[in-house]
């Protein structure tokens, strides 16, 4: 903080002993404390992750309330909702009268605070953000009320847990803050009303923040939580329909500000200038194989938008006005809270791609997996993985809609609200014959857990997976079993409507030194898959296949000829033009002709020209040539109305077509 006038501010509030405790109990045992106003210094100035919490600034709060000492527990939700007593110690979590209520949507604490004002006449509703940070500091200008170090009696397991350990979430048992409330720093997040928004500077008066958005605030942090996140000023956000085993809330009895809520954000640089109208495709016949370029360009820091060293797993398709929209998530670590989806547009007749913006959002939560999809009907689809917290094991799954070309989209809808196993989104779903929409996600975070299928039979409103769980793989020649083998899996229907998939690791031996990539066979749509190994090559770390049906008709494979590093054997033997046959190192396509059986094409993605290319992500700095093509890689595919072929790496947009493919 550099202010001196906040300093000063908050340096009184703490010399005139702050504020003295007034208590009292509603008609449902809820202990209210009185806050009164006062002006404090909201936010930090911590750095990039923490971006959001800048610029520090001036609020005052015009107006004393009453705060609710605790967070609301069990026995006082249930006096409005008996039914959530089911979801008592649901993931082990939250079981006793006195334990903060958890797996609460913002809907749903919203509906408690009107249910208990018709009961008692008065106005109980959910904090502001700018409340509950004010509540939190006590006059504090600390990173937590009780200086920078959070005391470790305070503290429930605050390290990320891939697997959720439960822990006690009884409230009050510690001590509390200036103002006389408990458990402001973890326990479990806290719902605030606010709609999530960047701050803006000056000093301010009950900010009621924006107008509208796509996540609202959470505030405090929870257990399993890494300790950074329970700081006084650090913001969370979540979808309002959501709910989990970290979150719950404290209320607030006192009229609502009146105060006017700021704009909401100002769109995105991929939805600006969106052309509507139908693009005219022209069909390219000539063989053609364009230098590859970046599409992952890095905006201004001026922009505001979040832009980290690690930007990775892109999803791309085509829509209806010719442009190109590609997404992937940008982060420090791949479990990080920090993660964005970012997004970049080729528009119609150009050659250079948009610089990077926002297009999938929800603060400090892990975001991992992202597809797209355009049904050919006027519509393009987002699925995307949601954490609850980082990781990127316990995931939901979301889906957005656009029928204006990406201009626009619809709110994110839960379609696998359950934050668990077999939700990380993979690139290339599809739709089958039977316009079913197809979405895969990797069954399980190691390495070795097959990939899940779900379905939608109904243009997304409802999925289901077609596996009947529990599902134990059992990836070996010959086997049956519920999940495709490998993960990131591509797959594709067959004429015949059987489904064919390949993915990566779980590899099948086929002699006592070879192995091969795993194919999968299902006759039933999914509910059982037949394994057998492919002849093709396995993949490892860093490298992620496409698996498409091109629109002439064969089948289109782009994988990698070995796993640097992770292999006995490298490289594959490709055939020269006059018949000689060499060895070719990096990303390769296939083609097969008869539904999958042979795969007669393999050719290496280069045009023999030596470039030296940044790959990005896991891949970085290779050299382009006769051959070596890129050596690893995350993949995804589309292909146009005009058979131009437009493929994504990590970094990198090749552009080519089946003639191309098939000159020797």
């Amino acid at each position: 903080m550099n202010n001196p006038r906040l300093i000063i501010i908050c340096y009184l509030l703490m010399q005139t002993g702050l504020q003295s405790i007034a208590q009292q109990k509603n008609s449902i045992g809820v202990q209210l404390v009185e806050v009164k106003a006062g002006t404090f210094a909201m936010g930090s100035n911590r750095g990039k992750e923490d971006a959001d919490e800048s610029p520090v600034h001036e609020v005052t709060i015009s107006k004393s309330f009453n705060m609710s000492a605790t967070e609301i527990t069990n026995k006082q939700y249930e006096a409005f909702d008996p039914g959530h007593s089911r979801l008592r110690g649901k993931n082990g979590f939250s079981l006793k009268d006195d334990e903060a209520v958890v797996f609460v949507s913002y809907e749903e604490a919203v509906a408690f605070c009107a249910w208990l004002s018709r009961k008692e006449g008065k106005p109980y509703r959910l904090p502001t953000e700018a409340e509950w940070e004010y509540a939190c500091r006590a006059g504090t200008v600390t990173d937590y009320h009780t200086g920078n170090e959070l005391p470790p009696a305070m503290q429930k397991l605050q390290h990320t847990n891939r697997t959720p350990v439960p822990v006690s979430l009884q409230v009050a048992q510690t001590e509390p803050n200036a103002f006389g409330l408990y458990d402001m720093h973890g326990n479990v997040e806290e719902w605030c009303y606010d709609w999530y928004g960047a701050y803006t500077a000056g000093s301010q008066t009950d900010p009621v923040g924006r107008q509208s958005g796509m996540s609202r605030v959470t505030r405090g942090g929870s257990h399993n939580t890494p300790v950074r996140f329970l700081r006084s000023a650090n913001r969370q956000g979540m979808l309002p329909e959501d709910k989990h085993w970290l979150t719950g809330f404290r209320i607030v009895q006192a009229p609502m500000p009146r105060t006017k809520a700021l704009p909401a954000a100002p769109p995105a640089a991929h939805t600006m200038q969106v052309a509507q109208q139908k693009f005219s495709w022209n069909n390219i016949t000539e063989p053609f194989f364009d230098a590859p370029v970046a599409y992952v360009i890095k905006p201004d820091s001026s922009s505001g938008t979040p832009y980290y060293k690690h930007n990775h797993c892109p999803a791309i398709t085509w829509c209806p006005n010719g442009d190109l929209l590609a997404a992937w998530f940008s982060t420090n670590a791949e479990s990080g809270r920090e993660m964005v989806i970012l997004a970049s547009r080729l528009r119609a007749g150009h050659n250079k791609w948009d610089t990077a913006s926002m297009f999938f959002c929800v603060p400090d939560r892990n975001t991992t997996g992202t597809s797209l999809l355009y049904d050919q009907k006027g519509m393009l689809y987002h699925i995307n993985g949601l954490e609850a917290a980082g990781d990127w094991q316990n995931l939901a799954m979301v889906m957005r809609k656009s029928a204006n070309n990406g201009a626009t989209w619809s709110k994110p809808v839960l379609i696998a609200p359950e934050h668990a196993k077999r939700h990380q989104v993979i690139a290339g779903s599809l739709i089958t014959k039977e316009g079913w929409m197809v979405q895969l996600c990797d069954a399980d975070p190691s390495s070795r857990g097959g990939t899940a299928m779900h379905i939608s039979k109904d243009k997304g409103a409802h999925w289901s997976t077609p596996y009947t769980l529990p599902v134990t793989p059992l990836f070996k020649n010959g086997a049956t079993g519920g999940l495709i083998a490998g993960i990131h899996a591509g797959v594709v229907q067959l004429k015949d409507g059987r489904l064919l998939a390949l993915g990566r690791n779980d590899n099948i031996k086929v002699d006592s030194t070879t192995e091969r990539m795993p194919v999968s066979i299902s006759a039933d749509l999914g509910a059982t898959w037949q394994y057998a190994p492919s002849v093709f090559p396995p993949i490892s770390s860093g490298q992620r296949l496409v698996l498409r049906r091109l629109n002439e008709g064969p089948l289109l494979l782009v994988s990698f000829t070995h796993s640097p590093g992770k292999s006995n054997v490298e490289g594959m033997d490709f055939t020269k033009p006059d018949g000689k046959v060499f060895k070719g190192y990096g990303m390769y396509a296939a083609l097969s002709f008869d539904e999958g059986k042979t795969w007669p094409v393999k050719k290496l993605l280069t045009d023999g020209t030596i470039r030296q290319l940044d790959g990005g992500a896991w891949t970085g700095v290779f050299t382009m040539d006769s051959t070596h093509a890129e050596p690893k890689g995350y993949l995804a595919a589309t292909q146009t109305p005009d058979n131009v072929i437009h493929l994504v790496s990590s970094n990198l947009y090749y552009r080519f077509n089946l003639a191309w493919l098939q000159l020797p």
